[in-house]
């Protein structure tokens, strides 16, 4: 594993991408497990940064893609994925957020070069945002390792509502993500990228995780069969995979769902 402190630097501020997906990040119980997986499954690299030993930047051919963080395993933390989404000031979007019936869970925490928040929106479904300067140049960033995050939610229209008033989505600022409704779903665009999906359906109070509101991270492959070969290999499961195998559903070791799809 290599050290690289110099992750961040001249990488732009979250002004510039405001409201939409910036990073992501997994929360595990052990890091060394999830560090083999992810490097079986999708070709990933690790380093240290300046958040310390408990976290490590994934990278594709040196661009800082994802993060992964240590949870204590006898804490009942949620080990999952968490998409972070750019905001301008922490504190005022925490306080939007608040007025709509959001409810925090940590934060905001200064995390240098930014601070950071972890939300829940007014149904549950788990959000991180990032004031400050990004983790990765946002453009190499989605090229390097190209993601788009999907909200499964009670009601896509409220939802849209409550985020579009918390991360500014579509807005007259500059910079702005562009909310388009279609096939009976709602799509978030930055920059003309389609960064986000939303669809209704959800139950608010299910006990099964993957049917509560909750948002769920995809990263396009090169091969999606390998991939779900490789996660089985590697201790995780396939949850589900499309029969022109095009989408699989995958949970790391340590049960943490993501999904990768067919680069197009």
């Amino acid at each position: 594993m290599n050290s690289d402190k110099t992750l961040a630097s001249e990488a732009p501020a979250s002004s510039t991408v405001f409201g939409a997906p910036c990073w992501v990040s997994l929360s595990t119980r052990d890091l060394g497990v999830a560090q083999d997986f992810y490097q079986a499954v999708l070709g990933w690299e690790w380093r240290t940064g300046k958040l310390g030993d408990q976290y490590r930047f994934a990278s594709v051919n040196g661009v800082p893609v994802a993060g992964l963080s240590a949870v204590e395993s006898m804490l009942p933390t949620t080990v999952a994925w968490t998409p972070f989404f750019a905001a301008s000031s922490a504190d005022t979007t925490v306080a939007r957020s608040h007025e709509r019936g959001g409810t925090t869970a940590v934060g905001p925490l200064s995390y240098p070069p930014g601070r950071a928040a972890l939300l829940s929106d007014r149904d549950g479904a788990v959000f991180g945002i990032w004031e400050g300067e990004l983790v990765s140049d946002w453009e190499k960033w989605r090229r390097a390792a190209p993601t788009f995050v999907e909200l499964h939610t009670r009601d896509a229209f409220d939802a849209v509502i409550f985020y579009a008033e918390v991360l500014g989505w579509a807005s007259s600022a500059p910079g702005s993500c562009d909310v388009q409704y279609e096939d009976e779903e709602v799509v978030l665009r930055s920059g003309g990228d389609v960064v986000a999906r939303i669809h209704s359906g959800a139950v608010e109070s299910a006990p099964d995780p993957a049917i509560r509101p909750h948002w769920r991270i995809h990263f396009m492959v090169a091969d999606v069969e390998a991939c779900a070969r490789a996660a089985r290999d590697h201790g995780g499961q396939v949850l589900e995979i499309a029969l022109d195998a095009t989408e699989a559903v995958l949970t790391d070791p340590g049960g943490a769902r993501f999904v990768v799809n067919s680069k197009q």
